[in-house]
């Protein structure tokens, strides 16, 4: 005779859910993209107007998604406000759009700065800001995946204003999560290590840059995107539903000494 479980099978399902993913258009945008309509999600990949991000629509069509784009650069908030009121509420938001120039401490210049942190941080916390108050409006709960680094929770030579945006996110998401559990919309971050991403290769084409990064990745290869897909399926499902204010660190061990 055995006992019974009362343990439930965690559901990844997003049937029904509707994503919104800014930096869609490629790199780990576009992968938690295809991701979240794997498991049934509607996706709108929210880049600024492209050949890439045609071309994604196009892909994620052609497989069966439910997929649309919106044209549109993250860093307009107005725009982003009246497009986010023109449409149904969003229950996802992977929060992806970001950049990274690397230089020295001594040698930041204060459009170097600015351009960082307006992407990185301003144009991120409104993003946040204008789905949950649409989730909020409609009585809704959800799920916002603000996709940070490593770097929000370490140092690194040449970056010091990444890491002070990253590790900015770090800080507004966990207040976020406070201010938003009472409407049921969780908040949490996804701190990869190096992924092998358009915007990484650059930096990883040289090979004593590359040698370096493999040195602190415990586990001794670089990341591709489709390490990070489970977990943005994870944090965007009811799977993850007690699951707020915190971070998932994909980074092969790299912050583990």
């Amino acid at each position: 005779m055995t006992a019974s479980s009362t343990a439930t099978v965690p559901s990844f399902d997003l049937a029904g859910k509707r994503a919104l993913i800014t930096g869609g258009s490629r790199g780990i945008g576009l992968a938690a993209a295809e991701a979240l309509a794997a498991f049934g999600a509607h996706v709108t990949l929210l880049a600024r107007p492209s050949a890439d991000l045609n071309t994604a629509i196009e892909r994620l069509r052609a497989d069966g998604r439910s997929a649309d784009a919106l044209e549109l650069d993250v860093k307009d908030t107005a725009g982003l406000r009246a497009a986010i009121a023109a449409r149904a509420p969003y229950d996802v938001l992977v929060n992806n759009a970001g950049t990274n120039n690397p230089v020295t401490f001594l040698d930041v210049t204060e459009e170097q700065y600015d351009t960082i942190m307006t992407l990185n941080v301003r144009a991120a916390y409104f993003a946040a800001q204008v789905v949950a108050q649409k989730l909020a409006a409609a009585g809704r709960s959800g799920s916002i995946i603000n996709v940070s680094s490593q770097m929000g929770h370490v140092g690194a030579a040449t970056r010091t204003v990444y890491c002070a945006s990253k590790w900015a996110m770090e800080g507004m998401t966990r207040a976020m999560a406070v201010d938003l559990a009472p409407h049921g919309i969780r908040v949490n971050t996804l701190c990869p290590t190096f992924i092998e991403t358009p915007l990484a290769r650059r930096m990883l084409a040289s090979e004593q840059f590359r040698n370096e990064v493999l040195k602190k990745i415990k586990l001794g290869r670089l990341g591709q995107v489709g390490d990070l897909t489970g977990a943005i399926v994870y944090l965007a499902s009811d799977a993850s539903s007690l699951m707020t204010g915190t971070s998932m660190i994909i980074d092969g061990g790299w912050t583990a000494d």
